[in-house]
C-alpha cells in the first residue's frame, strides 16, 4: 500500500507527529510519500525522508505577530489557496492510496485529488477561547470530519465535551526513533515559538538546584526523536501539544506553560488526566517542580493510527 503523508508547517510539533506515523506506516510494510515543509522539514531529513515542499502557510502566526486579519486575508488566505493547489499536484504526480494528514489544507486537496482521506490532529473548537480561532477551527473540523474516511483525535485528557462529533479518539502520538539523549536531564524544557518567559523560568528551576536542559528553538540542531531524552528526564516543562504527548507516551510528569489560546485549551483539558498540571508563572513552575504530578502512562497512537489507515 502507498500511504502519502502530510503534515501542516507551522512547528516541529506538526512534522513529528506525522513523521511518527509514517514510520508505523513503513514498519507495516507501507511504502510512504512525506509532505509538509516547514521547521518539521529537519526532522524528516534526520530521518532520510525527502519530503515535498508545499507553499506555507501560518495563520496563527500572521494573527498574532502582524497586523490581525488584514495581515491574514494578505498573507495566510492566499497562501492557503496556493497550498491546495500544490498539494493537489503532488497527490495526482505520487497516486497514493490513502492520504492521512494534520493539515486541513492537505484535507481539502485530497477529495480533489480522489484520494481516500484520512485526518489526525488534536485540533478542535473546544481548544480555543480567542472567536476567530475557534471560528476557524469549527469550520475545519466540521469539513475533516465530513470529508475524511476516519478523523483520528490524539488525546491525553478524558473523554468529554471537547471531543469533536464523529472523531475516534486514539492515543497520544510519540516520534520513536534511535537517537542520544540531549543532556543530562532532569528538568527537560522544550519552547515553542510563542513562548516567551521561558528562560526566567529556567533561571529559577537552576537557582533552585535543577538541572535543566532545554532543547528546541530556531538555532537549536535536531536529533531525530525526543523520546528518548523525555524519557530520561525527571520534569518536563513545555507549552504546546506534540511535547505533551511525547511526555505522555515517555512517561515522564509534565507542567504545561500555555502561551497561545490553543495552548491554554490544551493545558485546561491534560490537567484533567494524570501526569500533567498547569503553570502560569516561573515561581509556579519552580513550586511545581518541587512537588510534580504523578507519571502519566500511555500507549504511542502512531501505532494506532497507522493500523486504522492500513486497515
Amino acid at each position: 500500500m502507498h500511504v502519502a503523508v502530510a503534515h501542516y508547517p507551522a512547528s516541529a510539533g506538526h512534522a513529528t507527529g506525522m513523521l511518527a506515523v509514517a514510520r508505523e506506516l513503513e514498519a507495516r510494510g507501507a511504502r510512504v510519500s512525506p509532505a509538509g515543509g516547514g521547521s518539521g522539514g529537519r526532522f524528516a531529513d534526520r530521518l532520510g525522508y525527502d519530503e515535498a515542499v508545499p507553499t506555507r502557510v501560518d495563520f496563527i502566526g500572521d494573527y498574532r505577530n502582524g497586523g490581525g486579519l488584514a495581515d491574514v486575508l494578505t498573507g495566510s488566505l492566499p497562501d492557503s489557496a496556493r497550498r491546495v493547489r500544490d498539494v493537489y499536484r503532488w497527490l495526482r504526480r505520487e497516486n497514493p492510496d490513502a492520504l492521512v494528514t494534520d493539515d486541513a489544507f492537505a484535507a481539502m486537496a485530497a477529495p480533489m485529488a480522489r484520494v481516500p482521506l484520512y485526518v489526525c490532529t488534536h485540533s478542535a473548537p473546544g481548544l480555543y477561547d480567542d472567536p476567530v480561532e475557534r471560528a476557524g477551527a469549527w469550520t475545519r473540523t466540521a469539513y475533516q470530519v465530513a470529508a475524511a474516511r476516519d478523523f483520528l483525535f490524539p488525546a491525553v485528557w478524558p473523554p468529554g465535551d471537547a471531543d469533536p462529533m464523529g472523531v475516534s479518539r486514539v492515543p497520544p502520538l510519540a516520534l520513536d526513533a534511535d537517537a542520544p539523549a540531549v543532556g543530562d536531564p532532569d528538568v527537560v524544557m522544550v519552547p515553542s515559538t510563542y513562548s516567551d518567559e521561558l528562560d526566567a523560568v529556567a533561571d529559577g528551576l537552576r537557582e533552585n538546584g535543577r538541572r535543566v536542559t532545554v532543547v528546541g528553538g530556531a538555532d537549536w540542531e535536531p536529533v531525530a526523536s525526543l523520546l528518548p531524552t523525555l524519557r530520561a528526564a525527571n520534569l518536563v516543562v513545555c507549552p504546546d501539544y506534540s511535547t505533551v504527548m511525547g511526555a505522555a507516551v515517555a512517561g515522564t510528569p509534565t507542567l504545561i506553560y500555555p502561551c497561545t489560546s490553543e495552548q491554554r485549551g490544551v493545558a485546561r483539558l491534560a490537567a484533567r488526566a494524570t501526569g500533567f498540571r498547569t503553570v502560569t508563572s516561573p515561581d509556579e513552575v519552580v513550586a511545581a517542580a518541587a512537588d510534580p504530578p504523578d507519571p502519566p502512562a500511555f500507549e504511542n497512537g502512531a501505532g494506532v493510527v497507522a493500523d486504522a489507515v492500513l486497515s
